[in-house]
């Protein structure tokens, strides 16, 4: 054995020993209980930084652990590889994005491979390749055979001066990235896919995921926005139309001073049309239009409108209401349309101060005790109805009820539960993305591709030149094709899909990742769904953990899988900040995993972000932290060899009572590093158990020319089993080392004895008048009449008791005596 520990020699040792061997291939083994640990995969960029090394380094410690418990263990790795940086680097550098893309990928999975992760390589996916954006045009096709996907205009981000639609990544302060002029947004028909459908159960099911954080939980169900009210029109004589709004306050109705419609709404143009202010209204429509939806809706933006000069009429007391329309109302979220009631709204209450409109109390606090203006101030909630005709003191609840009957009964309102959750907006005018399977015929209309001529394969003679809707439209071989209905002329869909698609199922196709003739085997998928452990950030807690919920949903009614959530456990890990900010090149304060693998090795690497904080919680990066962790390892290092050594000039006798109390030490860690990696992802904790484990080994070194063979050689193996998930390439080297033969990941985890973790004395300490004047070891079951009569008969104690009276001895068992004197 080495005297030295050098990492990097062991690290690429066995590294190409695990690929040779296949050491974590993964089989379907139905006699197995199975267990599927993930990593979010991550998009290629072309560097790893350490929050990938922190994500992927607890997901690796989980799958080894449970693999060495017994499970059948799924663990994959791929590529979220569609995405604008590669098109952008295209644009830039004139390199095709597959290029791009596939060099980076190679890269990264070196530097995966680099930090020894377990996994099966053999189910990696890239989702810029066919063979998997196939069957993500096959999915589509069947959302849109089972009505869930539609077309219908939305808007874009348009330059006209590059007469290009563009991401919202690609406008910057409003003005174009290539160009600098402005960006406005246009209308254009685009794919939606009916996620709205879902919104209940989507809600409802939040409940079944007992081992997701609730943070997440909370912040999905505020997404999804289910509020129950009533919707009801307000009719408009001028142009002889209804305009319905819905409220959850209908209780507030008698409150209603104005309206408010979206500027894009479909009737604004009529309201307007003859005003004298049209020119003015007509700017303000302009310049709404393009601001984003952030923009528009965000608490801190100032509340703009203008008043149509048109008016509605009431519809309980019959009053003309001004009609405005203002930035802070969206066309496509409810009706596009609010009612103003100022008293009891804290955003109707400033936008009618700033315009002057009229504030009507129509809800008091049930004692009385509010002034108008306390109530303005202070809540906003339920009370009494108040200046409500027939309605006055009934209860907000029962008033709504109540209000609503009146509405049902006209013909002119009706309860209904509304939802913020919106479709899901799939379309995306960029060329680096799935194709969307769809063509259009003059004839026969809008027809799916045949699922046997999929993949509708990306073109590459297409240019990135300014002026095309979309990169594809300028390819004219992809655009031209015939209909599969008639044969006659036919154009593709020139849109491609929003990556969240790609990665809204990968986790499927992980299961069967080699099927060419199904996206994946129902048997196959069943064994292994659902995710029982999914790590990645918080910053995906709703759009790519709410699409991938929604997507294994209509998967499962279409009877491809027999679950319907796929992700039974959620860990979202802190970040990994760098003097309390998160690490960024514009703040100069990245550290590179590269550099410190090069350095230290990757197993200290690893052992460091998984020791330097809990796995929830943000993570500061130490460089002296680091260096601890590496004199570790060669602690580690060095404590095998010695204990090699001690076993070999030890004897076979029964075990000494240093002996017997250092075993006792091995199992109560093994029994705290068990916990803590079962379920509770307190690695910190299990690697601390450790590291006191070596401590008390060098101790009884110190202090002792050998060791029992048996117990020596126990300590070595179970160290090494413990250590192996945190740090498998030192462990690896030092199990064969010591004679072991197979891969210490392929070994069982070791269990504690109870019998070993009985401690037959224990030291206690003596006090006189409540101060340690001695200690003494007994018998953890001597009786207290012994313990008090040995206590008295210590030295000393007798220095200070001698001449004394003894008042009383109070005894806490196992822990102290204490004499009192007088």
């Amino acid at each position: 054995m080495n005297e030295k520990y050098v990492a990097q020699d062991i690290e690429k040792k066995w590294q190409a020993y695990w690929l040779e061997h296949n050491t974590f291939k993964t089989d379907y083994d139905e006699s197995k209980e199975k267990y599927y640990v993930l990593e979010m995969f991550p998009y290629p960029s072309g560097n790893l930084h350490m929050g990938h090394v922190r994500n992927y380094s607890i997901g690796d410690v989980v799958a080894r652990f449970k693999k060495m418990k017994g499970f059948n263990v799924l663990h994959p790795m791929g590529w979220d590889a569609f995405g604008m940086p590669a098109e952008n680097a295209a644009i830039k550098h004139g390199i095709a994005p597959s290029k791009w893309t596939y060099e980076n990928i190679a890269n990264m999975k070196r530097q995966q491979q680099e930090l020894g992760l377990s996994y099966d390589w053999d189910r990696e996916v890239a989702t810029c390749k066919e063979d998997y954006y196939r069957w993500t045009q096959w999915l589509f096709q069947q959302f849109y055979k089972k009505g869930l996907a539609y077309k219908k205009e939305a808007k874009v981000n348009w330059c006209e001066h590059c007469h290009t639609v563009l991401a919202n990544e690609q406008v910057i302060d409003g003005l174009c990235w290539r160009c600098d002029n402005k960006v406005e947004k246009k209308d254009l028909k685009q794919w939606f896919l009916k996620i709205t459908d879902y919104a209940d159960r989507l809600l409802n099911d939040l409940d079944k995921l007992d081992h997701w954080p609730e943070r997440v939980k909370t912040m999905q169900k505020n997404w999804i926005g289910r509020s129950e009210g009533a919707q009801f029109a307000f009719e408009i004589p001028e142009i002889n139309k209804n305009i319905e709004v819905y409220t959850t306050r209908v209780d507030t109705i008698y409150g209603v001073s104005y309206i408010v419609l979206a500027p894009e709404h479909p009737y604004v143009e009529e309201l307007i049309a003859n005003k004298p202010n049209k020119a003015e209204l007509d700017a303000f429509i302009h310049k709404v239009r393009n601001l984003n939806e952030i923009d528009r809706t965000s608490t801190d933006v100032e509340k703009e409108g203008l008043f149509t000069g048109a008016y509605a009429k009431h519809p309980m007391t019959g009053k003309d209401i001004p009609i405005w329309i203002a930035n802070y109302v969206l066309v496509d979220y409810g009706t596009g349309a609010v009612m103003g009631s100022p008293a009891h709204d804290e955003r109707d209450n400033k936008f009618a101060r700033k315009y002057n409109l009229p504030i009507l109390p129509v809800v008091q606090n049930e004692d009385n005790s509010l002034t108008f203006d306390e109530w303005q101030t202070e809540a906003h909630e339920d009370g009494i109805l108040i200046n409500s005709e027939e309605y006055n003191g009934m209860p907000s609840a029962e008033a709504r009820e109540a209000i609503i009957k009146n509405l049902e009964e006209r013909g002119i309102g009706r309860k209904m539960v509304n939802y913020r959750l919106r479709d899901w907006l799939i379309s995306r005018q960029r060329y680096w993305g799935v194709p969307i399977p769809v063509v259009y015929c003059d004839k026969c209309g809008e027809q799916l591709v045949p699922e046997e001529e999929l993949p509708v394969r990306l073109p590459e003679d297409v240019t990135f030149d300014a002026g095309a809707i979309s990169p594809l439209a300028t390819s004219e071989n992809f655009v031209k094709t015939t209909c599969p209905k008639c044969g006659g002329e036919a154009r593709r869909e020139i849109d491609t899909m929003d990556t969240f698609i790609d990665s809204s199922w990968y986790f499927l196709r992980y299961t069967d990742a080699r099927n060419d003739k199904e996206a994946f085997n129902k048997k196959l998928a069943d064994y292994w769904m659902d995710v029982d452990q999914y790590i990645g950030g918080i910053e995906h807690a709703i759009l790519h953990l709410l699409y991938s919920r929604f997507f294994v949903k209509v998967v499962h009614d279409l009877g491809l899988v027999s679950y319907d959530e796929p992700f039974k456990g959620l860990l979202t890990q802190g970040m990994v900040l760098k003097e309390g900010s998160k690490m960024s090149k514009s703040k100069g304060n990245v550290v590179s995993p590269e550099e410190i693998v090069a350095k230290y090795g990757a197993d200290t690497a690893r052992l460091f972000i998984l020791f330097a904080a809990p796995v929830e919680r943000d993570l500061d990066w130490s460089d002296e932290g680091v260096e601890g962790s590496y004199r570790f390892l060669n602690r580690v290092w060095r404590i095998v060899d010695a204990y090699q050594e001690l076993a070999k000039a030890g004897h076979s006798e029964k075990l000494s009572k240093d002996e017997f109390a250092l075993r006792r030490e091995l199992h109560r860690v093994i029994k705290k590093v068990t916990e803590d990696l079962d379920g509770k992802f307190n690695f910190n904790t299990a690697i601390s158990s450790i590291m006191e484990l070596v401590n008390a080994m060098y101790q009884f070194k110190d202090s002792h020319d050998t060791v029992q063979a048996d117990l020596g050689h126990e300590l070595v193996e179970k160290l090494l089993l413990m250590l192996a998930p945190f740090t498998p390439h030192i462990t690896e080297e030092l199990w064969h080392e010591v004679g072991k033969t197979g891969s210490i990941h392929q070994q069982d985890w070791p269990i504690y004895e109870e019998a070993a973790l009985v401690i037959d004395e224990v030291e206690i300490a003596v006090q006189v008048n409540g101060k340690v004047r001695d200690k003494m070891t007994i018998p953890v079951d001597m009786p207290k009449a012994d313990l008090e009569a040995q206590a008295l008969a210590l030295d000393r104690v007798k220095e200070f008791t001698d001449g004394k009276t003894v008042a009383k001895v109070i005894i806490i068992p196992n822990k102290i005596v204490n004499i009192v004197v007088k």
